[in-house]
């Protein structure tokens, strides 16, 4: 698949953008069956929703948030995420060869049914540790994600705003309760997406989901690629996984 100058100009404007249909209805299905199971069994590594929040009940201790490092799971994982037909696109937005990064995203992300929390205003890029910013998610819908289950939703441009470290709070979540953070909020955009429905966006694009508020589990599939000239910076995270090359 190659990009029209339509998408490229929008995905470079707002930070993001959403492939309808992107995935094959068969591999998505599969990866959606697999990834129940692991879920099922709680098969580490996992993140669980009180880890992630701290919460101290019992049923966030048992609600997994997510799958951790799915690229050495099941060949279904690794497959996607060296999915062929994606490459020219990834090329295309980063203007450069991409390659994988394990050591963020690299999951299998859930909102499960009464027992999730919403996820705050955050950039990605809070938390890695590269020389440049030329990195982007590529997110795929394992089944519907609308308001109910806790669709995505973000702030156009934010990836190209100039933020102060006062606009976040201790945890580099975006700050709801400062004005001038409000008027940004106000800008926000979320787009309902069906089974196979791929969505990629730029690190720093502001993002957030609300809890799932529905009687089904909501699976999705993340995982991140950077340029090749983007360099993790040694003694972090994010220099100890391994990158693959997308060529």
């Amino acid at each position: 698949m190659i990009l029209t100058q339509e998408q490229l100009n929008f995905f470079n404007e707002n930070g993001f953008l959403v492939l309808r249909g992107f995935a094959d209805i068969v591999e998505c299905s599969a990866i959606y069956e697999t990834a129940k199971v692991h879920l099922k069994y709680a098969i580490q590594p996992i993140e669980t929703e009180y880890e992630f929040i701290g919460l101290n009940k019992k049923e966030y201790k048992q609600s997994v948030r997510r799958l951790r490092q799915v690229y050495d799971r099941d060949v279904l994982f690794k497959n996607w995420m060296e999915n062929r037909e994606i490459r020219p696109v990834l090329k295309q937005l980063l203007k450069e060869e991409p390659v994988l990064v394990t050591a963020h995203h690299n999951s299998i992300m859930t909102k499960l049914p009464k027992s999730s929390t919403c996820t705050e205003w955050h950039r990605d890029s809070r938390y890695w540790s590269y020389d440049g910013n030329n990195l982007i998610s590529i997110w795929l819908a394992l089944g519907e994600e609308n308001k109910q289950n806790g669709v995505l939703e973000f702030i156009p441009k934010s990836h190209k705003m100039d933020l102060k470290p006062e606009q976040f709070d201790e945890k580099d979540y975006f700050r709801s309760d400062l004005k001038e953070n409000q008027e940004l909020i106000k800008n926000k955009v979320s787009f309902e997406l069906n089974k196979c429905d791929v969505v990629i966006f730029h690190s720093d694009l502001l993002h957030r989901a609300d809890a799932n508020m529905s009687d089904n589990p909501k699976i999705s599939f993340v995982y991140t690629v950077k340029g090749k000239s983007v360099n993790a910076i040694e003694g972090t995270r994010s220099a100890q996984f391994k990158e693959i090359e997308l060529a």
